[in-house]
């Protein structure tokens, strides 16, 4: 075997770990806000590592992974921030375990304004 596809797939491993550990996030979290933080963590850290570990793999693909890696660093964070703050501004509560709301004292503070 060679230390490319033993460090490759080490890599592929892990970043399935991390896939799981996002979906088990997902699954035991209270509530949106919750589950949306940690899914999109893990899940980002998850494909990035599992895209790495195929470009360890395949060496010539890796101009192609770097893209993808770059593109979801960007994206995935925007569109889960997006989504929660249309989440809150829709209404949906928070758990009764949160114990601060820094986006509901911001919009009080503005209104007093």
């Amino acid at each position: 075997m060679q230390i490319n596809t033993l460090i490759g797939s080490i890599l592929t491993l892990t970043g399935s770990i991390f896939l799981f550990l996002g979906a088990l996030g997902v699954y035991r979290m209270p509530d949106l806000y919750n589950r949306m933080q940690a899914g999109t963590k893990a899940t980002t850290l998850g494909t990035m590592l599992t895209l790495m570990g195929i470009g360890v793999c395949h060496t010539e693909w890796i101009g192609q992974i770097l893209i993808l890696i770059i593109f979801i660093a960007i994206t995935n964070p925007i569109s889960s921030h997006a989504l929660a703050r249309a989440a809150h501004f829709k209404g949906i509560p928070l758990t009764e375990k949160s114990v601060i709301d820094k986006l509901k004292e911001k919009e009080s503070k503005a209104e007093v304004k």
